[in-house]
């Protein structure tokens, strides 16, 4: 099994470092930019071993077929990763297409 994260996800990972940084939900830069890249390691480790959904008719903009899984980061945040999954030779493929949290998505779930 092998997750594989799009680059336009990988630009909103830095996006995001800023935006929780400049929205001041963390006081320095090194502590947003640890919360992201906790949350990509943790998407990268264990996607394959997460329960996950069908993802609504709203998501089919980032791919057909998609499924989601959740990873709760604290009381407030759930992040969401929406992918598509392929099998090829024997082996299983995640293909991260889009993230988002419940702040921002939840009302299409």
């Amino acid at each position: 099994m092998k997750v594989i994260i799009l680059p336009e996800v990988y630009d909103y990972f830095e996006e995001l470092v800023e935006i929780l940084y400049q929205g001041e939900y963390f006081g320095f830069r090194d502590s947003s930019s640890n919360y992201v890249m906790g949350l990509v390691e943790e998407i990268e480790n264990n996607l394959p071993r997460l329960q996950h959904k069908r993802a609504t008719k709203y998501f089919d903009r980032y791919g057909k077929g998609m499924f989601y899984a959740s990873f709760r980061k604290n009381k407030q945040t759930e992040w969401y990763a929406f992918f598509t999954k392929y099998n090829e030779n024997g082996n299983t493929f995640y293909l991260v297409r889009y993230i988002a949290n419940n702040h921002t998505i939840a009302q299409y779930l």
